[in-house]
């Protein structure tokens, strides 16, 4: 209650002055233009937005969602032959690109409890009634795309969210997987982490199920009464190992075209080496009803009516998996809309529109708006205005096993994109709430701009100050004060799950990844239960921030299109880094003083004495010493960076009052697009040399959660000292060429500048 409070006071501040606000938004320059630019480009933008139809939205949504279409499938080739017509009539240069793909669907999939009592699980979500979407034919059923095939018998663990630190815990307790079938819960991690670490721990097997507690009746009404997911629904997914490399599992770093060589399917990375399901809660309960064992400490328990026990046994199950290990077409939708001027600098804006059932939410909501935000800009053609560089237009298939459409694709034309591509801005899921951000920090400055110049359609003031009303309310020290003082809002670094992971971190091309959410939330996630009246009901009723997201995406295309320099910034990127500096300095020392204690209350024997006599006890190894890190180096090519990206803003900031000659613009955007080209290290990171990016990457026991200076970071966590040593040196030496290449960019503004003056 207090916080809602909170949060309608804040509302209503900030709507007394709206008006303030927007007549100010058009009086502000924009990064990249002279004020003669920024005008046209306000009133461009006024233009678009008044061509932008929410009935578009609908309609599409209606037809793409109306029945499953998955990678592969029939529907999915008919949307692409659907798109790909949508976007010729509106006058683009549009093709369907194809690249043959391992997608495995289930033939067998069996779990039973086998004792102390049987049970078979359903393993089906069943249809309803009060939603005739649900019950469609051609449905994949629940299962993890890329788990192996195997008839497995073992008693069962309970491992919470099956991440690293709770085999630590359940290792502390006598307990341990070599020879079982775990079962955990989702979250905590990426789904794909839980039996990519059981699998480390010996385990044969690894069921994965929703809590209640996290996706079910303990956070509301269950669906179709409530948002939440019932007792029978499943999450779907991928467990392919996507931080070692996303995309064709047979095609590492090679598109998936014809004459490519392929792995032996035994020798790919990312497929997992234990058979894995997803079920429901509905099917979980009764194996953990069945399990005995010591109690799981309290933060592992969920909702579920039973006292939660970590086994092994007397619990014991048979998971039997088999697969068609096929491979299938998958249908890239692409168009372009030519630059007048720089037509080898290249925008690029894209969404999948692949789903694991129906997809309303996830993705199609997202595909919708980039569709409307497509069809608007091309109508502006119309009336004469052509953008100054190209406009690629992306539908991407096969997102949802492993990001394939996009990686091949990217994979395919590296060369090409290396040279033209300049940003990318992805999408995916979208709803009703806060614009939820994240990007390279280079243009952390650009997405600030447009975030101040869209409106909330629910609160009616600007989105990028309801982010900032939020990050106040929810949360604390540092972060509020942040969020109070800081004039931009900070973005949040990518690691993967979604497209944008191939553009930022195998090529280095600078990305954006946004959209809506936060208040139209639930539990039909990647289940069957995502269907267009669930949408439509809970997600974002009315499309209205279907129409904000393709206001703002379009502002972030448009002004990037036509802007006289890139719209890059380095100011934010080196604030940026020195904080996750601060943070790899303070984790030494964090490492060290928790190593210490441990050895200590291990030689003490304070461990064993406190630990309950009842339970099984096994005292923990002792820490190796954590040695002095020598951080001087990386600091030293952090100021240096910071000096020049302040230089580069000054010389930058010079330039607005005038435009730019066309042959500096194409030389300063050559320069730019380099800076995050920059960031790459062409070996990749330690074990994993498909992400080459210096900055931010997946994380490898994270997933989709971001470690940024992974090589470092991860090296210091993993207490790889030599090779955090090592990382340092190549991280230091890789900040020294972005400021290099910062300075190149600077050093051709103020040649301009000085040539202006003298005319």
């Amino acid at each position: 209650m207090r916080l809602r409070s909170l949060a309608l006071s804040l509302s209503l501040a900030f709507s007394s002055i709206v008006p303030c606000i927007s007549v100010a938004a058009q009086t502000q320059p924009i990064l990249g233009f002279d004020a003669a630019g920024a005008e046209r480009e306000r009133k461009l933008e006024a233009q678009f937005d008044s061509l932008l139809d929410k009935n578009n939205l609908q309609s599409w949504t209606r037809r793409l969602a109306a029945r499953p279409h998955h990678v592969g499938s029939p529907a999915q080739k008919e949307h692409a032959e659907f798109l790909v017509a949508q976007y010729r009539s509106w006058g683009y240069q549009a093709e369907i690109e194809r690249f043959d793909v391992l997608f495995p669907v289930p033939v067998t999939r069996s779990l039973e409890l086998v004792s102390p009592v049987k049970f078979k699980a359903k393993l089906a979500e069943p249809p309803l009634k009060e939603d005739a979407g649900t019950a469609q034919a051609g449905q994949l059923p629940v299962y993890n795309a890329y788990s192996a095939d195997g008839d497995v018998t073992g008693e069962l663990v309970y491992v919470n969210f099956g991440v690293p630190k709770d085999y630590e815990e359940l290792a502390r307790r006598g307990i341990d997987v070599e020879g079982k079938v775990v079962i955990a819960r989702y979250g905590g991690s990426w789904r794909g982490i839980k039996p990519k670490v059981a699998a480390e721990r010996g385990a044969i097997g690894c069921i994965i199920y929703s809590d209640p507690k996290e996706d079910g009746y303990f956070q509301g009404e269950t669906y179709p009464k409530g948002a939440w997911r019932n007792e029978y629904g499943a999450q779907r997914g991928s467990v392919a190992d996507m931080p070692t490399y996303p995309g064709d599992p047979l095609t590492p770093g090679a598109g998936s075209v014809p004459g490519t060589k392929r792995l032996n399917r035994k020798d790919a990375a990312t497929i997992v080496k234990i058979p894995v399901l997803p079920i429901s809660y509905a099917d979980a309960l009764p194996l953990l009803k069945a399990m005995g064992g010591p109690l799981a400490p309290p933060e592992w328990r969920g909702a579920l009516p039973v006292p939660y026990r970590l086994g092994a046994g007397p619990a014991k199950v048979r998971l039997k998996l088999a697969f068609d290990w096929q491979q299938v077409p998958a249908y890239n939708v692409i168009a372009r809309l030519p630059g007048a001027e720089l037509p080898d600098e290249w925008i690029i804006r894209g969404n999948h529109y692949d789903a694991w059932v129906l997809g309303a939410h996830d993705p199609i909501s997202g595909t919708v708006a980039l569709m409307e935000e497509a069809r608007a800009i091309a109508a502006l053609t119309k009336s004469g205005w052509k953008p100054k560089r190209t406009i690629v237009y992306a539908h991407w298939d096969g997102e949802e096993p492993g990001l394939l459409g996009s990686t091949e694709w990217v994979e395919t034309h590296a060369d090409e994109l290396r040279q033209k591509a300049a940003i990318y801005i992805n999408t995916d899921s979208n709803g009703r709430g806060f614009l939820e951000m994240g990007g390279s920090h280079t243009l952390e400055r650009y997405f600030n701009e447009v975030t101040r110049d869209v409106i909330d359609p629910q609160k009616q003031i600007p989105v990028k100050e309801r982010v900032r009303a939020s990050r106040i309310v929810g949360g604390s020290g540092e972060a509020r004060r942040e969020a109070r003082e800081r004039k931009d809002l900070r973005l949040a670094a990518l690691g993967s799950g979604s497209d944008f992971t191939p553009f930022l971190q195998h090529l280095g091309i600078a990305s954006l990844n946004l959209g809506y959410g936060g208040e139209g939330r639930g539990g039909s996630y990647h289940s069957s239960y995502d269907s267009v009246a669930y949408f439509e009901r809970f997600i974002d009723p009315g499309y209205r921030y279907g129409t904000t997201l393709a206001q703002t995406t379009g502002r972030l295309v448009l002004r990037a299109a036509n802007a006289e320099v890139l719209p890059f910034d380095f100011v934010a990127f080196a604030d940026t880094l020195e904080k996750y500096l601060k943070e790899v300095t303070a984790l030494e020392g964090e490492l060290r003083e928790a190593s210490l204690e441990k050895n200590r209350q291990i030689e003490e024997k304070t461990l064993e004495a406190a630990f309950d006599p009842t339970q099984p006890y096994v005292p923990p190894k002792a820490d190796a010493p954590v040695p002095a890190m020598d951080f001087a180096a990386l600091k030293t090519a952090a100021a240096a960076l910071a000096a020049s990206s302040e230089r580069y803003r000054a010389a930058l900031d010079g330039l607005a009052a005038r435009p730019l000659p066309p042959a500096v613009q194409k030389e300063a955007g050559e320069a730019l697009i380099a800076t995050e080209r920059a960031m790459l290290r062409a070996e990749g990171l330690p074990r994993r040399p498909w992400f080459r990016h210096q900055i931010y990457a997946p994380g490898l026991y994270t997933g989709y959660g971001v470690k940024t200076l992974p090589g470092v970071r991860e090296a210091m966590e993993e207490r790889q000292w030599n090779e955090a040593r090592e990382q340092s040196a190549i991280l230091a030496a890789t900040l020294e060429r972005v400021t290099a290449q910062i300075d190149k960019a600077t050093a051709i503004l103020r040649r301009e500048q000085t040539t202006s003056a003298a005319r």
